[in-house]
């Protein structure tokens, strides 16, 4: 793995965030930077982000190093957030086991942790997260976009199908640990059918999931945009034009379906019991921690 591609870092754990309100998360940390997985809708191409190679993983140099010395320092403890702009568990992490090592930190400092992938490879460090559980929340969140695999191959064509995103979420939640689904992007006119969300769902409650989290829409903006575009072009012809007539150079496109798709799928999460409002979610996470570990979120 000699031609691994590092970046220089000053920090990696960022500061304390009150509230958590998006996962119980207080914290957020990144150790890589790019992703693989080539996903036709992320975001994260966008200039804002202002990486031009983020297709390329590149590692963040002394990451442990600042990780063990940023917890030792945080006055508070909370839950830290991994996998906003770059996937946590990215084929690096099999040989490099960052994540593995931050995670040994996090249970040592007492956080807790909320993961987002759309790895299997997160199974591999279960050890690691029910001794985090122990005394803090552990989140595992697995994003699946589409209940059919040669779909979701399409629209995330660099990381594993559904039926192995599946796989890890039964694995997780078999293990005691807090699980669920991020049905998000539900991209217009592709994944946005009943049949799909219902589907998820009823996938989601025989693997355990104890929450769904979804989006009915898409972001899109700048050269994100153009990939989209260029993807649609290759995999659905005709729809580009469709999305240029309805959304024009919207950031925000909302699937037409999302009012009577919510619905749906509300009523499905209600029958297999399953938790879907994000309030819901973080009380749940946080359930169980006592009055004093609570009061530090």
């Amino acid at each position: 793995m000699d031609n691994i591609e590092y970046v220089p870092a000053k920090t990696i754990v960022s500061g304390y965030r009150p509230g958590g309100d998006w996962f119980g998360a207080n914290y957020n940390m990144n150790i890589y930077r790019g992703c693989s997985h080539d996903c036709i809708y992320c975001d994260s191409r966008s200039e804002c982000y202002g990486d031009d190679t983020f297709g390329k993983i590149k590692v963040k140099e002394g990451a442990l190093r600042l990780i063990n010395d940023e917890l030792r320092r945080k006055r508070k403890t909370g839950v830290i957030a991994t996998g906003s702009m770059s996937d946590p568990y990215n084929p690096l992490e099999r040989e490099l086991e960052l994540t593995r090592a931050a995670l040994r930190l996090v249970a040592l400092n007492g956080f807790g942790v909320a993961i987002a992938t759309k790895s299997p490879l997160i199974t591999r460090d279960i050890d690691i997260l029910c001794e985090i559980k122990e005394r803090s929340p552990a989140i595992c969140k697995i994003t699946i976009t589409a209940e059919d695999d040669c779909l979701s191959r399409i629209i995330e064509p660099g990381t594993s199908g559904s039926v192995e995103r599946f796989g890890a979420l039964s694995e997780l939640s078999a293990a005691g640990i807090f699980s669920g689904v991020l049905l998000m992007p539900v991209l217009p006119f592709i994944t946005d059918t009943q049949e799909n969300i219902t589907k998820i769902v009823e996938r989601a409650a025989q693997c355990g999931a104890r929450f769904i989290y979804p989006a009915f829409g898409v972001t899109l903006r700048d050269r994100q945009r153009e990939y989209y575009y260029a993807r649609l072009d290759e995999s659905f012809p005709g729809l580009r034009e469709k999305y240029e007539r309805l959304y024009g150079a919207n950031y925000s496109c909302s699937s037409p379906a999302a009012p009577k798709l919510y619905k749906v799928f509300e009523a499905a999460c209600r029958a297999h019991g399953i938790l879907y409002k994000m309030q819901h979610i973080v009380a749940a996470s946080k359930r169980g921690y006592g009055d004093n570990q609570l009061s530090l979120f």
